[in-house]
């Protein structure tokens, strides 16, 4: 079954042709804090060319942490948030997860970790950056790390599979 969604207006629809997000995520950001309202923005992470849009959109960019330009897309008729898209990882794309249709919400497992500086908020970033998997075989590697330096990510082919490693 595809994940699905749609805006608030129900004008912008989406489908990925996934039966699941290579990740599901507390993004604790702030860029992701400002654009959601709240102190994170959960995203379901898909493959980009897995993903049709049909609908109204409006687009937003502007420099992310990697220096890249993160691309946030919008219902031009609601403003509801529909996801967002990293130049600094071209192969994904994260769609806001509150956004999915209410029975796929259910199933979501998101990543938690917590920050001990500040209990408040869980600390989070989205990390996706290129890993040497093997001598001949460069892969993006997608994940969260929090502000010790711990990094959960999830390797491409790992059949969503957590790796935890200390940056």
């Amino acid at each position: 079954m595809p994940l699905s969604g749609h805006c608030l207006c129900k004008a912008v629809t989406y489908s990925a042709d996934v039966e699941a997000p290579l990740l599901t995520g507390y993004d604790h950001c702030d860029d992701c804090q400002r654009q959601s309202g709240s102190t994170y923005s959960l995203v379901a992470v898909v493959p980009k060319d897995k993903l049709t849009i049909k609908g109204p959109i409006k687009k937003w960019s502007g420099s992310g942490s990697s220096g890249k330009a993160v691309h946030r897309l919008f219902c031009s008729e609601c403003g509801s948030p529909i996801a967002h898209d990293p130049d600094a990882a071209p192969e994904i794309i994260a769609l806001k997860a509150g956004t999915l249709d209410a029975e796929l919400k259910k199933n979501l497992k998101p990543v938690r970790l917590r920050e001990k500086e500040t209990p408040n908020l869980c600390g989070l970033c989205f990390v996706a950056s290129k890993t040497q998997l093997f001598a001949n075989r460069t892969v993006w590697r997608l994940g969260y790390r929090d502000l010790d330096g711990w990094e959960i990510a999830f390797l491409p082919g790992t059949s969503g599979q957590a790796v935890q490693a200390h940056a």
